[in-house]
């Protein structure tokens, strides 16, 4: 039996298929997943059961469909996880962080990670060796920044990111390019220095569609984990399935 998993994030959608063992054997993104997508891979696998993420947008048109071909698992922050939560409020935290960490502890288990998602916001979540979530902060991403300070100024200009830039901006563009990259991996950088100081050692995982973007910046060693929240999502599913939840 193979199981589907659906990402729909603020951004993209990302659909991936998942053998039994926990491989990826089909994936696709776009900011919209469509039927014609789905219809193949249930033409090709042999999906047992489905688990979806979403944090808002509007998928009636997926769910609906998978409605009548697949069960559907419902994921939510009572859902029993290989993780345990911490978090003062677990009502309020996102389905993709709780993925995202459940993926961290899978990659790296019996010890502290702390997953950086770099995409619309800017997303930090630690799991302790415990397998303890215990929380993170949010900030916003690389486009949000560079958006907000043309959206919010008189005449600041609209600046694409680029994957470096230098430390002093010669023109205003360069100004604004050297303010929201280095700001944002001082940020990444200051956070990993501090949760070292406070937990010891760190397993350090970059993911998110602005990952490149910042990889090269940060002085510390990272691992690279594109599409950690499907695979958080599988592993949710799997251990749910495993324990006839």
């Amino acid at each position: 039996m193979d199981f589907l998993a659906i990402d729909a994030g603020n951004t993209l959608q990302k659909a991936a298929v998942f053998s039994y063992e926990g491989e990826m054997i089909a994936f696709a993104e776009s900011p919209h997943i469509d039927k014609e997508i789905l219809i193949s891979y249930f033409e090709k696998y042999s999906i047992g059961r489905a688990i979806v993420s979403n944090v808002g947008t509007d998928i009636t048109e997926i769910e609906s469909f998978l409605h009548d071909r697949v069960p559907i698992f419902t994921f939510s922050h009572q859902t029993r996880l290989p993780i345990v939560l911490k978090y003062k409020t677990p009502q309020t935290l996102g389905l993709d962080r709780i993925a995202n960490a459940v993926a961290a502890n899978a990659m790296f288990p019996n010890e502290n990670v702390l997953s950086i998602q770099a995409g619309t916001c800017l997303v930090m979540d630690f799991v302790n060796k415990d397998a303890e979530y215990l929380g993170g902060s949010i900030s916003p991403g690389l486009q949000m920044r560079f958006k907000a300070l043309h959206q919010f100024t008189e005449r600041l200009p609209l600046i694409e990111s680029t994957t470096s830039c230098n430390l002093v901006g010669t023109t205003t563009a360069e100004s604004i390019r050297c303010g929201v990259i280095n700001g944002l991996t001082d940020e990444i950088n200051g956070a990993i220095q501090r949760y070292t100081e406070t937990y010891g050692d760190v397993k350090v995982v970059l993911t998110g569609g602005n990952k490149n973007d910042l990889d090269e910046s940060i002085k510390f060693p990272i691992f690279a984990a594109p599409n950690f929240v499907l695979h958080g999502l599988y592993k949710i599913l799997i251990h749910n399935v495993e324990t006839h939840i």
